[in-house]
């Protein structure tokens, strides 16, 4: 019986080539989340580098605004050959480079640790999901450049004299298995001592709180609009609870926890950004916590630890939906690419 043979067919060669110029949803996001992400960093790091003293970090500041605008120039590129329409994002009209110094040089290096971590994780989460080749090079290369970034600030904080490491614990005589269900405990009974991911994950936790409280208090000091001031003091009161309750956790083990900046905050009160940035900043960087939070939550195996983790996640959650309503309310919030409205087409 002779064999049939299948058919060949065109459709791969015609999928690549309809492919060429189209995006994917999750490319089309994740760009477009870079680009708000980088247009907003290079207004506050161009600001940065106009009050600054110290050569050293006048010097990685230069090399991070090179790293957010060629980043803005590549996606400019790849939406172009996409045809896909550039978002607005933040531009000059969002920031006055005049005005006067706001913070330390020393907070510079800390807010770049703080929106490198953000940076990361957009770029680290896109590049399994990329189709197109040029889009993929671009998040690794991205990723490559933001890690290589963050290792010289690392490398400049430890030379200066800033940089906060996290806890030493002693090494186990050996290595050792689970044998009690008490290890999950948390609230009651034989409560163990903190493990090594729990450490760092309370520890990176306070941190964050601990650079974003001092970034709030700048920017509630600089805010123009009383519901803007309003909104950073209760971003700075949310903040100031997870400093004390994650610190609590590591103190009630003898562990030290990173201290807070807020002295490296000017009396400035003239602002240099606008209220639109601070608030698309603030809720940028809160929402990105919550993912922070979820990752700590996913290596936490006290009970007490996962809760306080939960709790705080649905705090943070809340105070991003304000932001965006704050946003929405003044017309700032840009909306992102979005899915077609099959049901207004059909009414239309």
């Amino acid at each position: 019986m002779e064999m049939i043979k299948p058919m060949k067919s065109n459709r791969a060669a015609t999928t690549k080539n309809d492919r060429d110029d189209q995006l994917t949803a999750a490319e089309i996001g994740k760009l477009w989340a870079t680009y708000m992400g980088n247009t907003m960093a290079s207004c506050v790091l161009r600001y940065y580098l106009q009050n600054v003293d110290d050569s050293d970090i006048r010097s990685i500041l230069d090399e991070a605004v090179q790293l957010t605008e060629r980043f803005t120039k590549s996606i400019d590129d790849i939406f172009t050959r996409a045809h896909y329409p550039m978002p607005i994002g933040f531009t000059e009209k969002d920031v006055s480079l005049n005005a006067p110094r706001l913070f330390a040089d020393e907070l510079y290096l800390h807010y770049l640790i703080y929106v490198g971590k953000a940076g990361m994780s957009i770029y680290s989460a896109a590049i399994p999901l990329m189709v197109r080749s040029d889009v993929r090079e671009f998040f690794t290369s991205g990723l490559n450049d933001t890690v290589k970034l963050l290792n010289s600030v690392n490398v400049l904080l430890e030379n200066k004299g800033y940089l906060q490491k996290s806890p030493y614990i002693p090494p186990p005589k050996h290595p050792e298995f689970v044998r009690k269900k008490s290890y999950m405990n948390g609230f009651f009974g034989n409560v163990r001592p903190l493990q090594a991911l729990e450490i760092t994950h309370l520890f990176d936790s306070i941190e964050n709180n601990t650079i974003s409280r001092a970034v709030l208090t700048g920017f509630g000091q600089v805010a123009g609009q009383e519901k803007v001031r309003q909104y950073f003091v209760r971003g700075k009161e949310l903040a100031t609870r997870h400093i004390d309750s994650f610190s609590e956790m590591l103190h009630n083990e003898d562990l030290p926890s990173p201290g807070l900046l807020d002295h490296l905050v000017t009396e400035s009160t003239v602002a240099p950004f606008s209220d639109r940035l601070m608030v698309f900043h603030k809720l940028d960087m809160f929402t990105m916590r919550v993912r922070t939070y979820g990752n700590a939550l996913s290596f936490t195996a006290r009970r007490d630890l996962a809760a306080l983790f939960a709790r705080s996640t649905l705090e943070v959650g809340n105070y991003a939906e304000s932001g965006a309503d704050l946003m929405i309310e003044h017309g700032w919030l840009e909306q992102p690419p979005q899915a077609a409205d099959r049901e207004a087409l059909v009414l239309k």
